[in-house]
């Protein structure tokens, strides 16, 4: 059976996608922390990240650093945070935000109901920001 995520992936159910590429995407969040709060997600089904192979592992690292650098410019934070949790969906996912301090690192702070209009500017803010890292042939339109 497809997890959420897989069905975000195929389209099922629609998604703030900001990357694309072979092994994973990346998309925003619908209960964020902070604006920009962004999931990377293999294209694969793994549930536990122990379980990932190490060249996955690596590929998903490596576009959260694409995307934790373009959101402290993009949404003017000190860092971009990063957390492997895994309980709310069995898929595995990156989190990845923009951070001024250790008190946004509580998933019980994110927003269960953020503004739509809000959401989609925040992930075109973001898009932009890594079109202009150079990323252009992997960010979506929408």
């Amino acid at each position: 059976m497809s997890t959420l995520f897989t069905k975000i992936i195929n389209g099922e159910i629609p998604g703030r996608f900001v990357w694309k590429d072979e092994q994973a995407v990346a998309f925003l969040t619908i209960g964020p922390i902070t604006h920009g709060h962004t999931l990377v997600v293999p294209r694969a089904e793994v549930d536990h990240w122990v379980d990932a192979p190490a060249d996955l592992m690596n590929h998903l690292i490596a576009v959260a650093g694409h995307i934790g650098r373009a959101q402290v410019r993009a949404f003017g934070s000190e860092r971009a945070g990063l957390m492997v949790a895994g309980f709310e969906v069995p898929h595995l996912h990156v989190h990845v935000w923009p951070t001024n301090s250790l008190a946004d690192f509580d998933l019980t702070r994110a927003e269960s109901n953020p503004d739509p209009a809000m959401m989609d500017a925040n992930a075109q803010k973001l898009r932009e920001a890594l079109r202009a890292d150079g990323h252009g042939g992997l960010i979506p339109d929408a």
